[in-house]
């Protein structure tokens, strides 16, 4: 899910990497796949991903024999989409006004979404106006007040991931999967939580990113930035690097 608001050309492109890079790390796919199993994705069935970003899931579903629809409000993203799988359908389009029927679809799907929206409730009852009844819904997200990170400076730590999650809408969403869905009155609510962790340099980028963001925002200054970065990168050298990211998959049934 982007905002096309706030996009640039390099912007969306870097979006893209990192998309493609979550798409690889570890255990990726098979939370993908379990989210499709959590929404009963078989063969005939008709499902929305909203927020689908470069489209991956929508082609994976389409994999399936899912009727598939992507939606996202980045033209640019649902460019690189169309480029990569243009049998799939995609649209331009935000999770607060989808442009489907009602009761059109058996899954909703949103990955990675919700801590992007500022009215996680409106999102909720568009979901209920698409879904057929009975049909399932599907949350993935992480908590971004919920990096476990190892460091010589707990302290520094705390502050950047704290920072960092400052500068999302909802940086807490996930933990409130269950609430938001119970509240807006889907049935069979289920929260489970997937931790990955990971120890390889290839997340020294992710990491120099959330420290970047704090520094941005004054809540340490650019020595602090600069050593807490030297420090991961050293760890990832020494094979010494740790990581830990929960991720949230939610899951319930709409109304009968």
């Amino acid at each position: 899910m982007t905002r096309e608001t706030e996009q640039t050309p390099q912007s969306a492109n870097d979006l893209v990497a990192r998309l493609d890079a979550a798409d690889r790390l570890p255990g990726a796919e098979l939370l993908r796949a379990l989210s499709y199993d959590l929404l009963g994705a078989e063969p005939g069935t008709s499902v929305v991903d909203v927020g689908c970003g470069a489209g991956r899931a929508v082609a994976e579903l389409a994999e399936r024999g899912v009727k598939a629809v992507g939606v996202d409000p980045s033209e640019r993203m649902i460019a690189v989409a169309r480029g990569r799988w243009p049998e799939a359908d995609f649209r331009i389009a935000g999770a607060y006004e989808l442009p489907l029927p009602d009761a059109s679809v058996d899954g909703y799907r949103a990955d990675k979404v919700f801590h992007e929206l500022d009215e996680p409730e409106r999102a909720l009852a568009e979901a209920n106006r698409v879904l057929a009844p009975g049909g399932r819904i599907l949350l993935v997200g992480q908590d971004w007040d919920t990096f476990v990170i190892d460091s010589d400076n707990p302290a520094v730590t705390r502050t950047i991931v704290h920072a960092r999650a400052d500068l999302t809408a909802d940086p807490r969403a996930a933990r409130r999967y269950r609430n938001l869905l119970l509240n807006s009155r889907f049935s069979d609510v289920t929260v489970e939580v997937h931790t990955g962790v990971f120890t390889g340099s290839a997340m020294v980028l992710l990491l120099t990113g959330l420290a970047e963001a704090a520094c941005s925002t004054g809540a340490i200054t650019r020595e602090q930035t600069d050593n807490w970065i030297a420090e991961q990168r050293a760890r990832a050298e020494a094979d010494r690097l740790f990581l830990a990211l929960p991720m949230f998959v939610a899951a319930a049934t709409a109304l009968q």
